[in-house]
């Protein structure tokens, strides 16, 4: 019977904080500013419609996102209809949700989610954080830093040692054309400290061609309470 009862006991405890679940500190962005993420609803804690607002050319300000399967589910403001889904790591507190629209099929949501965990790993402080989803492998130069990246893959820069007397550091990107490689952009970005970058870079449906989008974000001082 005791052990009945201690079984009983922690498979309640169990239940309870499955359904406790827990928060993350969600911040939204496109991809592409051609075509905008629509007005979307998220559950709060208490089962509440929470608005979400994605930009393009920016990040959103933070948002408490609520999740008892690690799953995160955003539904149209206008219809109800469901729009897309973000798997969350387990161990993720904090997180930024890039919008990408997805190929039109009957069965697929219409927007598709890369999770991007805001860590100190991620996001060197004065740094940047560069994903390649294009389909071929991409090279860039952030000062000192060159870096090739497969396709699917990102990679955390640190803030570059070479800099000039106002910050300024040399950011070159090249593309896989063939057997040569070939410069697609180049500039001059500030790396201070409490500012980080985002950089990305994909295969421009409307043209055909590669296309880098580079946001810059600032540290956010405050941010929704999370559950430890």
């Amino acid at each position: 019977m005791r052990i009945i009862t201690f079984l009983l006991i922690v498979a309640s405890s169990s239940l309870a904080l499955a359904q406790e679940g827990r928060l993350i500190a969600c911040r939204f962005a496109s991809l592409d500013s051609n075509t905008p993420v629509p007005a979307m609803l998220t559950l709060s804690q208490d089962g509440a419609e929470v608005p979400v607002s994605v930009p393009s050319g920016s990040i959103s300000t933070p948002v408490a996102c609520f999740t008892t399967t690690n799953t995160l589910s955003f539904i149209s403001a206008a219809d109800r209809k469901p729009l897309a889904t973000a798997a969350i790591p387990a161990t993720t507190k904090a997180a930024i949700l890039l919008f990408v629209e997805a190929p039109k099929t009957g069965a697929a949501l219409p927007w598709r989610v890369f999770v991007i965990e805001d860590s100190d790993k991620n996001f060197p402080d004065g740094g940047a954080f560069v994903a390649n989803f294009h389909n071929q492998d991409v090279r860039f130069i952030i000062g000192e830093h060159k870096v090739l990246l497969q396709p699917g893959k990102y990679n955390g820069v640190a803030r570059p040692n070479q800099r000039d007397d106002f910050n300024m550091a040399p950011v070159v990107f090249q593309f896989q054309v063939g057997d040569a490689w070939k410069d697609a952009s180049e500039s001059m970005l500030r790396f201070l400290p409490g500012s980080r970058y985002l950089m990305f870079t994909f295969l421009d449906q409307a043209s055909g061609r590669p296309k880098i989008v580079t946001f810059q974000d600032f540290k956010v001082v405050t941010a929704p309470p999370v559950r430890r």
